[in-house]
């Protein structure tokens, strides 16, 4: 259990909500481990099996508190949410910014600023730790690259002129990706990014990784009452989750790039567990996903200290937590986007 920001999130997954007066009970097998008042809730997010009350969801529909349901992976099922929940006006304002390139440029340009700030602090943190092993003067020089495009970022006026700095700071960026290797290098080698499909054993993991942060993102946008299909970088297309790809953007090193260069440094996966198709494309096996999913759901359990919010949260709250910012900006109640700095 963890209470950010007036909103509850329930991550254990064998408790059980009911309600009793004017308070939430949490239950662990008969017994209630926590007891809140349901007017300091502004929403619930339950990530367990285990349910909620019919009483307790007629009570948060009638106090507008909001209640979501996810699986314990983080993939959003559902939300109930009270007659007059500010969802709706929520949207109305996410779909009018959509609109209006002077007031999506700068939550984009934030995506951005997050993204390659993290990128950078991935090298300066190979650096640091493993600096013999490692090309010094090529990662320096990537990371000198990517600290002066952070310094002229915020000139762009336009997404086209964003993605063009997105675009020279990735090059740069995966440019030395494979450096940060240590070990496997020659089932792990890693050239370039490469997708649809991912050609080599890294980018086949990357791209898996890629496509849980998505799902985490959506789901985390979804509880807060956005729509993850209109977005302010990506441009909207029939099926693809625009806005959850935006916000991932700045999660990406952190969740993704780290994780994959973990399991590979520590010979948690091998190259004996992916395959080539026939069409080129590499494809991972059961046994390795299931590797691969384990680490993920271990990452998420760890703690840090967000740098906005200073509280003290799992690590797989984060998007969520960027959600929350997020949708507290559209309303109008932050000046300013504020992204994730990975310290």
């Amino acid at each position: 259990m963890k209470h950010l920001s007036n909103v509850l999130y329930i991550t254990s997954p064998d408790v059980y909500l009911a309600l009793d007066g004017e308070n939430i009970v949490i239950k662990k097998e008969e017994a209630t481990s926590t007891r809140l008042p349901l007017h300091n809730l502004e929403n619930v997010v339950c990530f367990n099996y285990q349910g909620v009350s019919p009483a307790l969801m007629g009570a948060c529909s009638e106090r507008n508190i909001g209640l979501c349901f996810l699986t314990p992976y983080g993939r959003f099922l559902a939300r109930v949410s009270g007659k007059v929940k500010g969802n709706v006006l929520l949207r109305k304002k996410q779909y009018e910014v959509s609109e209006k390139s002077e007031q999506y440029v700068p939550i984009a340009l934030s995506f951005l600023y997050g993204k390659i700030f993290n990128s950078r602090k991935v090298i300066e943190r190979g650096l640091r730790d493993h600096s013999m092993l490692l090309d010094v003067q090529a990662l320096s020089k990537a990371s000198a690259f990517l600290k002066q495009t952070l310094n002229v970022l915020s000139q762009c006026k336009t997404v086209s002129e964003l993605m063009a700095f997105e675009g020279s700071a990735a090059k740069i960026y995966f440019g030395v990706f494979g450096q940060l290797i240590l070990q496997q290098r020659e089932d792990f080698y890693f050239e370039e990014r490469s997708r649809r499909p991912p050609l080599d054993n890294m980018n086949s993991l990357l791209s898996f990784l890629y496509t849980l942060l998505t799902n985490e993102v959506a789901s985390a946008l979804e509880v807060v009452g956005l729509d993850p299909y209109v977005g302010f970088l990506h441009a909207d297309r029939p099926g693809r989750p625009s806005l959850a790809l935006d916000l991932m953007e700045e999660l990406r090193p952190i969740f993704a790039d780290r994780l994959a260069l973990s399991l590979v440094n520590r010979k948690q996966i091998g190259g004996k567990g992916f395959t080539k198709k026939e069409s080129g494309g590499i494809l991972m096996d059961d046994d390795t996903r299931k590797t691969v999913l384990t680490a993920w759901q271990e990452r998420k359990k760890e703690e840090i200290v967000h740098p906005y919010l200073r509280e003290r949260i799992p690590f797989g709250l984060i998007p969520h937590a960027q959600a929350l910012l997020l949708a507290r900006y559209l309303r109008g109640d932050l000046d300013a986007y504020p992204p994730f700095f990975w310290s």
